[in-house]
């Protein structure tokens, strides 16, 4: 908690430089005070929720929680004893503005900048909440840095996993009780029937959809957090959620066909499609506009146990590691980053899989011989009945294989193109 109230030498250093080059006169030093007084008024009010002039270890818990940073409640009361004079386990405004370890917060923007993760990891699915960012990154630009950064480095690891994410959708599409494709034998399957390039078909569309998706989901969420009335630079876990959800809701309707391009693609034939563009004619001619939006409503259903899992086990990963080391250390180091992103993305995807697989099925019911075209309530009822519970989780093995190489090649490239476009880590 000191951590969080650290003293903000660097705001009286920023003063003085924007004046005098460095130097600091008398009435600076004394604006300084009654602005640093006003913060710490601020915050004792935002406490003291019961307006009691008092702040009490309940209060302190509370407030941290609505920042989305879970302490117990003797973590809260240590730190009252810290400022408490009189031994009555509450802080009043003399105690408050006297005490040396409470101080205007600075940690939560700290947080935010070390603690990105949708757009660090990339793992085939742009389903996660978009990740928050500083007033200051608004101000100076860095945040579409970041976007392109995160963009670049979802390339990069859609290409180096495609031949898994391809192996994943031929196995929800074709594997059955009588088809039991595994990894070995699908992959010596594709290289059979097209070659070592067949291993890529369906990346390009996955690759091009990036930039696209990503910016259509930054502004909706920013747009929605306006709309929310939220001021905040950070929101709660629970307003994340709902912008986050919708803010993917409206990104993926935009850019839904390229997902339907992306799986017919992947599914084809040698030969049967020249290119993107081709399968977009052959499409829109075979079958009309409305094939591609289908798979529509099991995709948008999805989005809200994926992201509302992957944000709830992130932070609470976040935050178990911010109680136990926060007061060390504000950056948790690339282990603990890849560690939290790949377990919240894991438990995301498994929780949407069902899901995802027959949205996949929908997409290409066309493609598949002897297919009839069923609904989305349709089809898990024939995949239950034909081949049980299992069958809505074909392809998982491969899926989950992708996981960790997409996530440590998604952060290594980001860290790299951060860095070439002037983001500089703390």
């Amino acid at each position: 908690i000191d951590h969080i109230w650290s003293f903000p030498a660097r705001k009286l250093k920023k003063n003085a430089q924007k004046e005098h080059d460095g130097q600091l006169d008398f009435e600076e030093f004394v604006h300084y005070l009654q602005d640093h007084e006003k913060d710490l008024k601020l915050v004792f009010k935002s406490l003291d929720r019961k307006i009691a002039g008092q702040v009490s270890a309940d209060d302190i818990v509370n407030s941290l929680r609505d920042l989305g940073v879970h302490i117990s409640l003797q973590q809260a009361e240590r730190v009252l004893q810290s400022m408490d004079k009189n031994g009555t386990m509450t802080v009043d405004w003399n105690e408050w503005k006297k005490s040396p370890t409470l101080q205007p917060a600075e940690n939560i923007p700290e947080i935010i900048l070390y603690w990105k993760h949708s757009t660090i990891f990339d793992v085939g699915e742009n389903m996660m909440v978009p990740d928050e960012f500083t007033s200051e990154e608004h101000m100076t630009g860095m945040w579409w840095r970041h976007l392109a950064a995160g963009g670049g480095a979802g390339a990069v690891s859609r290409t180096f996993t495609a031949p898994l994410d391809r192996l994943k959708v031929l196995m929800q599409v074709h594997g059955s009780h009588g088809n039991s494709m595994c990894i070995m034998s699908g992959l010596a399957q594709m290289v059979k029937e097209g070659g070592m390039r067949s291993l890529w078909r369906g990346n390009g569309v996955n690759v091009v959809k990036i930039a696209p998706e990503s910016a259509l989901k930054f502004m909706a969420y920013e747009q929605i957090k306006r709309l929310m009335g939220s001021n905040q630079e950070t929101l709660g876990i629970s307003e994340r959620f709902v912008a986050g959800s919708l803010a993917g809701v409206i990104a993926q309707s935009t850019i839904y066909p390229m997902e339907v391009l992306k799986t017919r693609l992947a599914l084809r034939k040698t030969g049967q499609y020249k290119g993107i563009s081709d399968c977009a004619k052959q499409i829109l001619k075979g079958e009309g506009m409305t094939a591609f939006y289908k798979g529509y409503v099991p995709n948008m259903l999805g989005i809200i146990p994926y992201a509302g899992i992957d944000l709830a086990v992130y932070e609470t990963l976040k935050n178990t590691w911010l109680q136990r080391y926060g007061t060390e250390n504000g950056h948790p180091g690339v282990f603990v980053l890849l560690a939290c992103g790949t377990v919240s993305s894991t438990c995301g995807q498994l929780a949407s899989y069902p899901l995802a697989l027959v949205r996949t099925r929908m997409q290409a019911q066309a493609m598949v011989e002897g297919a009839s075209q069923v609904s989305m309530t349709g089809l898990f009822k024939q995949i239950m009945k034909t081949e049980g519970p299992t069958g809505l989780y074909r392809g998982l093995t491969p899926n989950f294989l992708k996981v960790i190489p997409a996530v440590s090649i998604s952060y290594v490239v980001y860290e790299h193109i951060k860095m070439t476009l002037g983001v500089q880590s703390r």
